[in-house]
């Protein structure tokens, strides 16, 4: 059995990999893990995106969690980023999400914040998952008083929509916005925070019914979206995933602008303003080369980290940087959150808008998104780590590297919670990257299976 833990928490089809016994489990260890230097009796606080499977997981991590002695408070459906900010603004020991982010409804994860409200280290998630395997070897587990109970508030959604727009308390007044809530846990946050600031709400895909979470809509099917934003003659069209911690948007003509020319704009109007720290924005190497040459150009050091939004928060807080994120949309303003948040970014976006007074595709132009093809092979969850250990495929990415360095640039790597490996390559012909891409994928997945 390889690591439970993924570059986001613990993944896997509900029900079937991720069983309530394996998220009763995961309470247990995590609140045991994550509370036990504490003098008093703990509190973790959950919610959940809009899966039909969210209430089954969070209610056995729940029961885990008070069978340790910890108390649990429970608030229901709330973007991720609202977890990590409420665990920390009401001084609860942990959070945790019940979330499979982008992936479609069968699939679904836990993830855990510290009382900070960051994401664990991974010492910490394998001391986890080494008490899960112990059958909790060394626990003590309480009885009559000393269990643990659970609350349940209604008005944590409130809370996170106050804390996003008094953070960025721009006037929308003369802003027509579509937003695709993918069926997510943004289907109200983000229309109604867009709404208090003034802003024209075009909503699509708010209609949760716990089976249509990601399904042709949000961020990672951005065509309806395009379209209704030309449809609509709106300036910009928002794109969340599933558990709203990641953006993409749309400009005025239904083009999509990336999370690295969301972080180039945004980053490069902080950077006039001298709010962006030290003049640097952490990136994965998965940014598109284009935005490597963007800072370059604009006296923007962008500092590079493996991918997954831990990572760059790692990093990020290493430096003291306060703008990191993905090509995907995962952005991080650390001085409001401490998690990617795809309405903060929203937010952040639009106040460039407005106080520059220029359009989406005129901002966007800051950056040239440089050809890029990216092909997943589909490859064994337990083997997806030693692809390099097959010679075919090493010789073949060797033999690539070579072809395209100086012009562009191939990377390969294993995808942290799905059984893929990712071969991206990068150059100044779409039609020969992509079919190279197609080629290594073909290779790796042939192989390997």
């Amino acid at each position: 059995m390889g690591r439970l833990f993924g570059t986001d928490g613990v993944r896997g089809v509900a029900n079937e990999e991720l069983t309530p016994l394996l998220a009763m489990q995961l309470g247990q260890a995590g609140a045991y893990v994550l509370t036990r230097e504490k003098e008093h009796k703990p509190t973790i606080m959950v919610g959940c995106d809009t899966r039909i499977s969210g209430d089954m997981l969070a209610n056995a991590l729940m029961a885990g969690a008070c069978s340790v002695g910890a108390n649990a408070v429970y608030v229901g459906v709330v973007p991720t980023p609202a977890v990590a900010y409420l665990t920390r603004k009401y001084k609860v020991d942990a959070g945790v999400v019940i979330s499979a982010s982008h992936n479609p409804v069968e699939f679904n994860g836990i993830k855990f914040f510290d009382g900070n409200g960051y994401k664990l280290p991974d010492s910490l998630e394998d001391e986890i998952e080494e008490l899960i395997r112990s059958d909790m070897k060394g626990i003590k587990f309480p009885t009559g008083s000393r269990v643990g109970k659970i609350k349940y508030r209604t008005d944590a959604r409130e809370e996170y929509i106050n804390h996003a727009i008094q953070s960025i308390p721009v006037d929308l007044s003369e802003m027509k916005i579509v937003v695709d809530c993918a069926e997510g846990a943004s289907f109200y946050t983000s229309v109604e925070a867009l709404k208090e600031l003034g802003a024209n709400v075009v909503a699509i895909h708010n209609n949760p019914d716990g089976t249509n979470i990601n399904a042709n809509c949000g961020s990672t099917h951005m065509e309806e979206l395009m379209a209704r934003v030309v449809y609509e003659k709106a300036q910009v069209g928002l794109a969340f995933d599933g558990d709203a911690d990641r953006l993409l948007a749309v400009d005025e003509n239904g083009k999509e602008v990336d999370g690295d020319q969301i972080m180039a704009i945004i980053g490069s109007h902080m950077k006039n303003k001298k709010t962006l720290r030290d003049n640097t924005i952490v990136a994965t190497v998965m940014s598109n080369l284009g935005f490597f040459l963007m800072g370059e150009r604009e006296g923007i050091q962008i500092e590079q980290t493996k991918v997954g939004d831990r990572y760059v928060l790692e990093r990020m807080k290493e430096i003291g940087a306060n703008l990191g994120g993905e090509q995907s949309g995962h952005i991080i303003f650390l001085d409001e959150n401490t998690t990617g948040d795809g309405l903060l970014s929203a937010l952040h976006l639009l106040q460039v808008m407005v106080e520059t007074g220029r359009p989406l595709s005129e901002l966007s132009g800051i950056m040239e998104v440089l050809p890029q093809a990216l092909v997943n092979a589909k490859v064994p969850n337990h083997k997806k780590e030693s692809y390099m250990e097959y010679p075919e495929i090493a010789q073949a990415i060797s033999f690539l590297t070579e072809k395209f360095a100086g012009e562009g640039r191939v990377l390969i790597r294993p995808s942290g919670t799905e059984p893929l490996v990712r071969v991206m390559i990068e150059g100044k012909n779409q039609v020969q990257i992509e079919e190279e891409a197609r080629k290594l994928a073909a290779l790796i997945q042939e192989v390997m299976l």
